[in-house]
């Protein structure tokens, strides 16, 4: 069961396994347009798999439409959330009903149910978060790991990524619209970084939580960052606009200058698994009186993982990585996406 499971992470997991033996995957969410438009392309495109797909109607802010759902599952990918930094700034407390509220909703109902894993998506804003959106997903993130102590089989996982390179709701689809329309590229501050990784890369972060995560943890994927002007410059190569003519319009509520994925508290117990970063749970009770005389006090020598101290790429590298992309490629030549 993916919960938002009309999104961009949504269909993305969805294309990874519709052609595997699972025998059934459900689509979870509040919007009966969005779901219909899936369910009619996936027919049409993939006919002999598209009846493993069963949609369901709900809202993670309810319990009752997620027992429904739920009963049977084995699995589930959480990814239902508010995710526009300023639309959650002006309506925080929309944000704390689906992304803190939802969250403990959907883990209460996949204990009862007896499912044998969560995998609940984060995001680096939830890393020293300052805008309402981080706030709440740094609270899912405590959720996750606090129901991790008592989840019986239900193994629970959080995932931590920067921005998703294409999804709904993303710049470089807005700049390209706007390069179309022979209107300047709008960014909002030139020296901003962001960690950049694609949809796939964001799947394969999840399916490393899944296969290899152990029950509290929190993962994380290495990953490369650029400057928001590097990525504007890199999709006016790719699109024939005019780097020239980029207008910087300031940045927005709630933005930071750089995001982090790994703060330096969480450094000090992180282990490293080559591509991945896993930060395993602080199971240690509210008994603190023995660790007077009891306590470990080795730290890990790695320091706060930010976009700013990863590897930057230069417009080349990161028109590569964009021009990777299949949506990207579907852009160039002409065909419609009909799903982020």
């Amino acid at each position: 069961m993916i919960t938002g499971g009309t999104g961009s992470f949504g269909n993305a997991v969805l294309n990874r396994f519709l052609k595997t033996d699972i025998a059934e995957i459900r689509i979870f969410s509040r919007d009966e347009k969005k779901q219909d438009d899936m369910r009619h392309d996936y027919q049409a495109r993939f006919p002999e798999y598209a009846n493993k797909i069963k949609f369901y109607i709900g809202d993670v802010r309810n319990k009752s439409t997620l027992k429904m759902a739920m009963r049977g599952v084995d699995y589930i990918f959480h990814a239902a959330a508010l995710k526009q930094v300023p639309s959650c700034e002006f309506f925080p407390m929309e944000a704390v009903k689906t992304n803190v509220i939802g969250t403990d909703n959907v883990l209460d109902t996949a204990i009862d149910e007896g499912v044998e894993c969560v995998i609940c998506l984060s995001t680096d804003k939830a890393a020293y978060p300052i805008n309402a959106m981080g706030i709440t997903k740094a609270l899912e993130e405590k959720i996750a790991v606090a129901k991790s102590r008592n989840s019986l089989k239900t193994k629970i996982c959080c995932t931590r990524y920067g921005n998703v390179m294409c999804s709904r709701g993303s710049v470089i689809p807005l700049w390209i619209d706007q390069i179309r329309k022979g209107n300047p590229i709008t960014l909002t501050e030139p020296k901003m970084t962001r960690f950049i990784m694609s949809l796939e890369e964001a799947v394969d972060l999840v399916l490393f939580a899944f296969e290899h995560g152990e029950n509290g943890d929190i993962l994380v994927q290495k990953a490369p960052a650029c400057t928001i002007q590097t990525q504007a410059e890199a999709v006016c190569e790719l699109f024939g606009g005019k780097k020239e003519d980029i207008k910087v319009i300031g940045i927005r509520h709630g933005e930071k200058m750089y995001e982090t994925l790994l703060t330096n508290e969480e450094c000090a117990k992180a282990v490293d698994m080559g591509n991945f970063y896993r930060v395993p749970a602080d199971n240690r009770t509210l008994n603190y009186d023995k660790y007077f005389t009891e306590g470990d006090q080795k730290r890990c020598e790695l320091s706060e993982f930010n976009s700013d101290n990863t590897r930057r790429l230069n417009v080349e590298e990161t028109k590569a990585k964009i021009a990777s992309l299949e949506y990207i490629q579907n852009e160039l030549n002409g065909v419609v996406n009909l799903a982020r």
